[in-house]
């Protein structure tokens, strides 16, 4: 079974069978065990034709299947070197099977040599072997498909900006302070060098976003007057373009960066206007900066860096975070239009399955 989106039109959605999947020779299947569901998932379908997310798994005419991070065991194999049994993380479809054609396979897993994916961004197509992952715990798994990609985003964001020394600027602000890749940047920055981590949340999530104890001030939409008047960073997480105005309105030539990375805000980002004061908005694209990283760390050096911040990160977000689980593909619908409609809840992320089984409770 696959879930589809209509790309033109996210609220329409449908459910489509399919026959089982057969590996033919250098081929393997993937049973898509759980994955995780969160507004990062509303990015790539927002972007799925701008930044190419449709193209991981293609679907018939009209239609997409959005990506997901989760578990996947291979169920049949004729790949050398994969054997039947391992279990993966990494980019899926909302679908029950997955065929892959592996290369470069390892101990660590093996990357997803398919054709129409090899002019995609490495960064989604390697898939890891649990046994031998860094990060993998049998106990968190429902953090790592929930959290683990936004705080992989978020870490890079919090290493490219420490590498450019903050731009010269000592106060950082977000947008949907209340997200969890937001709330995962301002966890990194402020346990790094000093910087003012501003969050600019709506104001029935500000509650919630002052008790995550990770910002130093938490503002309001509606108060964006009471922004300093210092040089800042401005990292856009929302997409909205009437916050994105105000923001670059309020700092003008004190706005030293404005990095757009998410979209919470869908349905009102707008078009960038060309008087927009401060610099032009440059979307933050994770893989370019994982290419950077593992040219000049390794991979291996990257994967030990990131799993020395996930630790210590998931005893933090083990105090505020509510994991539901679903299956079958009423429950996947319900939650994906739970999601697009917004806002929901920031403490609760879904887990799900089109398995015939559900996956365990936390």
């Amino acid at each position: 079974m696959d879930f589809l989106i209509a790309t033109d039109d996210l609220e329409r959605t449908r459910f489509a069978e399919v026959p089982p999947l057969e590996p033919a020779s250098g081929q393997a299947v993937l049973r898509v065990e759980h994955f995780g569901l969160t507004t990062n998932n509303i990015t790539y379908a927002q972007f799925g034709v701008a930044m190419s997310y449709w193209d991981f798994f293609p679907a018939a005419q009209g239609w997409g299947r959005m990506p997901v991070w989760g578990f996947a065991e291979v169920s049949s194999s004729r790949a050398d070197g994969l054997a039947q049994g391992t279990r993966l993380y990494g980019y899926l479809p909302p679908s029950s099977e997955l065929l892959v054609e592996p290369t470069r396979t390892g101990p660590q897993g093996f990357v997803d040599g398919a054709a129409h994916r090899g002019a995609l961004p490495a960064a989604y197509n390697g898939y890891v072997n649990t046994a031998n992952d860094p990060i993998y715990d049998p106990d968190t798994e429902d953090e790592q498909m929930l959290l683990r990609p936004l705080f992989f985003t978020s870490w890079l964001i919090d290493d490219f900006l420490r590498d450019s020394d903050m731009f010269g600027a000592g106060t950082v602000v977000l947008s949907s302070a209340s997200s969890k890749t937001a709330s995962a940047l301002a966890y990194l920055l402020s346990r790094g060098e000093a910087v003012d981590v501003i969050g600019l949340t709506s104001t029935r999530s500000a509650e919630f976003t002052r008790g995550l104890g990770v910002y130093d001030h938490v503002i309001t939409y509606d108060e964006l007057d009471s922004l300093p008047d210092d040089r800042a960073v401005y990292v856009d997480m929302a997409g909205n373009g009437e916050v994105r105005s105000a923001v670059h309105r309020h700092f003008a030539a004190e706005l030293a960066h404005s990095a757009v990375v998410g979209a919470t805000h869908h349905d009102s980002m707008g078009a960038v206007p060309d008087e927009l004061p401060g610099p032009r908005p440059t979307f933050f694209f994770a893989p370019d900066r994982v290419a950077k990283r593992r040219t000049e760390w390794g991979g291996a050096g990257l994967e030990q860096r990131i799993a020395a911040s996930w630790h210590p990160y998931l005893q933090w977000v083990g105090g505020w975070l509510r994991v539901t689980h679903g299956a079958g593909a009423e429950a996947l619908d319900a939650a994906y239009q739970e999601l697009l409609a917004g806002p929901i809840d920031p403490a609760i992320a879904h887990v799900l399955t089109l398995q015939t089984v559900a996956p365990p409770a936390a």
